[in-house]
Formats: structure tokens, C-alpha cells, sequence
């Protein structure tokens, strides 16, 4: 073509499901199309999505044909660990500038057999480019819980499946899941740490920020919330001064909200710890409240004298 002609080809900048599209469409009306993605892999967040909204359709099922179809197409390039760094031109006769940042391994040669990542020196490796991180990381060292870590994952070692076990370990010794733990476990075991958040972050039972000694889970299923369990998790939101998801800040309480605690003959109904309170009324929380937060004051005074 000459300089006064359009050019025969589009750079479309994101590889998510919008720019995947819009690649496809271009490529399929003719152009050269270059599409362009900072992250390693294309797919952007949908592709770790597990449904979509409003239909709960499956993202996957909905993706991965495309994915495949952009990877193929003749007429799209992918130009993935790659950022725009600068555009000059006008319309019709654009330059781009892109920074490609270097895989450490020849993309013309590489079958996707993954024996590059088994035999990579670092891949289990915690990597801390933080400051804070690293401050943390030493003070977990130097501290009592590292001792207790290891002794959880030593009592599990052996077993099938041991993660899950250990990670039930540890949140009961703290109540949640730090992250210098987490690593601890991903070091020991040799797992990648994105594995362990995977499990970690899928069920209610853990959790990645600090709670209160008592979890307060007020049920806010069909038979509690026709019953009155909105007033009750108001009142309980005034009493501790917080909202749900959140913890007291003298760490004695957590308040969540769940669907079903399985005692819908009890509704209204809350449960703290392993205790189940039914047939609640507002009026019964400050003195629900006051019994566990005394327990936890004199328990704490019997430490101190020990």
C-alpha cells in the first residue's frame, strides 16, 4: 500500500474477553490484527471467573472457545508480556513502541510440555519484593508460631491430601491463615502458594484476614430472616460497633453473615464458636455478648498469672 492508504492492520491492546472479541471480529473482516497483552496468557479476569452474571453461565464454557479460535486464527498475531510504551502517527498510519519482556525461554521452540517449570530452581520459592513483607517474614522466623507451623505440618506430612488438614491446623492456632504461614506451608510442602490460595479462599471455614477470638455467624437464611434476624444483626452491629465482615478492634469478635447454620426449627438463630443461640429476640444480645467477653477477660487474667 502507499502512504496516502490506510494500512492493512489493527493492534487491539487487552486480552480479555472484550479484546478477544473484538480481535476475532477484525480478523474475520480481513485485517491483520495484533493483539497485545501485558499478562503471560490472554483471558483476562473472566477466565478466573467460576460463573458469569445474571445467568451463572459457566465463564470457561464460554471463553476457552474463543481463546482456542485467537490462537489459531491466521490473522491474529498475539503479542503476550507485552506493553505499549509509546504511539506516535495519526490515523491510518500509527508506530507503536512495545516493550516485550523476556520469558527466559525460545517461544519458537516451546512445545507446552511444562518441563521447564518442574525443574525451575525457584518456582516454589516465596518471593518477597516488599519491605514490609520481608520485616514480617522475620519476625514469623524469630517468633514461637513458626515452632507450632512446623509441628502441624510435621503431624500431617505423611498423609494424602495433607493440605487441607494442615491449613485446618493452622487456622485453628490462629483463628485465621497469615500469610508468613502460608508461605511456611508452600516452602515445606513444595506448593506453589497460588495452590494454597486457591483452597485457602474456597471454603467459609478459613480466613485471610485476622478475626476475633469469638465468630459470631448470624443466619441469614429464608426461616431466620422472615423471623426477624435483620433486627437481630443490627443490634448486634450496634453493640460491637461494627459491620458484618469486620472484627472488633479488641479482637475478642468477628460478626459474619451466613446462609443456614441447620436449625431452622430455632429461627431466629446465631452461632458463636460451637455454640447455637435460637428463638433470639434483640433484647438477649447485650447479655449473650457480656458472658464471652468476660470469659475472654478472665482467661486472659489466668494466662497472665501463670
Amino acid at each position: 500500500m502507499t502512504k496516502d492508504t490506510p494500512e492493512g492492520s489493527v493492534m487491539v491492546v487487552g486480552a480479555g474477553i472484550a479484546g478477544i472479541q473484538a480481535a476475532l471480529d477484525l480478523a474475520n473482516s480481513g485485517y491483520l490484527v495484533y493483539l497485545v497483552e501485558k499478562k503471560p496468557a490472554i483471558g483476562g479476569v473472566m477466565a478466573q471467573l467460576d460463573k458469569t452474571f445474571p445467568t451463572n453461565d459457566c465463564s470457561m464454557c464460554i471463553i476457552s472457545p474463543k481463546l482456542v479460535e485467537a490462537g489459531r486464527h491466521l490473522n491474529i498475531e498475539l503479542l503476550t508480556n507485552s506493553e505499549v510504551t509509546a504511539i506516535s502517527g495519526q490515523p491510518g498510519h500509527f508506530e507503536v513502541e512495545l516493550l516485550k519482556k523476556a520469558r527466559s525461554v525460545d517461544i519458537n521452540k516451546c512445545t507446552g510440555c511444562g518441563v521447564c517449570l518442574e525443574n525451575c530452581p525457584i518456582r516454589y520459592e516465596v518471593q518477597l519484593p516488599d519491605l514490609e513483607l520481608r520485616k514480617a517474614r522475620t519476625a514469623y522466623a524469630k517468633s514461637t508460631d513458626e515452632a507450632k507451623v512446623t509441628e502441624i505440618i510435621a503431624q500431617h506430612r505423611d498423609e494424602p491430601g495433607n493440605l487441607l488438614p494442615i491449613l485446618l491446623g493452622i487456622n485453628r492456632y490462629f483463628n485465621w491463615l497469615p500469610r508468613c504461614a502460608l508461605e511456611h506451608v508452600s516452602d515445606e510442602l513444595r506448593i506453589p502458594l497460588t495452590e494454597i490460595l486457591r483452597v485457602a479462599s474456597f471454603y467459609n471455614a478459613f480466613s485471610l484476614v485476622p478475626r476475633g477470638k469469638h465468630v459470631i455467624n448470624i443466619c441469614m437464611g429464608t426461616g431466620c430472616f422472615v423471623k426477624g434476624a435483620p433486627r437481630l444483626l443490627e443490634r448486634l452491629e450496634r453493640e460491637l460497633g461494627i459491620k458484618h465482615g469486620q472484627t472488633t478492634q479488641d479482637e475478642i469478635f468477628s460478626l459474619e453473615v451466613v446462609r443456614c447454620i441447620g436449625c431452622c426449627a430455632l429461627a431466629p438463630a446465631m452461632r458463636i464458636g460451637e455454640s447455637t443461640f435460637g428463638r433470639l429476640t434483640p433484647s438477649a444480645i447485650p447479655r449473650i455478648l457480656k458472658s464471652y467477653a468476660e470469659s475472654y477477660g478472665n482467661g486472659h487474667e489466668e494466662e497472665a498469672a501463670a
